[in-house]
């Protein structure tokens, strides 16, 4: 029988596109995690990964068998869950932060469904940019894109294979073109974004073993990345947006992402507090919660087709 653990490993190795970061995210050993894969695989008789030195892929039978594992995994979680709140009703205030544009557009919806399921549960829903205080300010989690810079806070992986993609309004492409390569992002109005008084004017892509990085420029500049995607959506521009913020304009028609070939920079979300005492039970399952959905998004994603 296939053991629950054994296919977790698979999917966050599938993920990270690496078992040693498959084994970290688990807290197992490499060698753990080696042997849980091998066992796996002689179970289905199929090799899922094709290994090198360097590089770890999925082969034909892998992204075949990957949309199973994850449907399991989530029918799982969906019944742990549901168990769990049989169990024991959750109740008190939750105060999250989450940035602008993922929490108005992404996240917003998820806690309505959330809040369903658990309706005695009081949340105040902070939203921006700005990286919060988590020592000052009323909040108890927030959910953010990148490692903070503060070693002394507590951050849990939510999206951790997330990434930024480059996208347009098909209005702007009828009017400009389809830029075939990064260098050709020159001759295009890229819409760039603000944090903390930095303009975000460095865009990184990288194809294999290739990586480019250049400076690109625009007319339009935001602090509020809800408002640089809805420029592009408007048609004003390209955007370099995280593929959790976009995914629901592109599947709209709304936006089309550009350069597949080419994958953007790696936004992981993180769940990050202060300290580990505020891993409340209804902490732990809203990160479950926003998680599994991450990973439905994310299982679209244009470096997977």
């Amino acid at each position: 029988m296939i053991r629950f653990d054994d296919l977790q490993l698979f999917v966050r190795t599938a993920q990270s596109g690496s078992l040693s970061a498959a084994a970290r995210l688990l807290d197992i050993s490499p060698a753990v995690a080696s042997a849980a894969l091998k066992r796996l695989e002689q179970q289905l008789e199929v090799r899922l990964f094709v290994r090198s030195t360097r590089s770890l892929r999925l082969t034909a039978e892998g992204e075949l068998f990957l949309g199973h594992a994850r449907l399991a995994l989530q029918s799982l979680e969906e019944g742990r869950l549901q168990l769990a709140g049989n169990k024991a009703e959750i109740s008190g205030q939750l105060q999250l932060s989450a940035p602008s544009d993922f929490g108005r557009n992404t996240l917003l919806p998820w806690l309505d469904e959330f809040q369903q399921g658990h309706p005695r549960l009081q949340l105040r829903l902070l939203l921006g940019d700005r990286v919060s205080d988590l020592f000052r300010e009323p909040v108890d989690i927030a959910l953010r894109y990148g490692t903070p810079e503060d070693s002394s806070l507590v951050a849990l992986p939510v999206a951790p294979d997330n990434s930024r993609v480059l996208c347009a309004a098909p209005a702007y492409l009828a009017r400009h073109g389809e830029p075939q390569t990064p260098e050709a992002l020159a001759a295009h109005n890229c819409l760039l974004y603000m944090l903390g008084g930095r303009l975000h004017d460095r865009w990184c892509f990288q194809d294999g073993k290739r990586e480019q990085s250049l400076t690109v420029g625009g007319d339009r500049c935001s602090d509020d990345a809800d408002v640089v995607r809805r420029w592009a959506v408007a048609g004003f521009g390209l955007v370099y947006k995280s593929w959790l913020d976009v995914a629901a304009d592109v599947q709209a028609g709304r936006l089309k992402v550009l350069l597949k070939q080419w994958r953007g920079e790696a936004t992981p979300l993180n769940l990050i507090c202060a300290h580990r005492a505020q891993l409340s039970r209804p902490v732990h399952l809203l990160r479950e919660f926003v998680q599994a959905r991450c990973a439905e998004l994310l299982a679209r994603a244009p470096w997977r087709s």
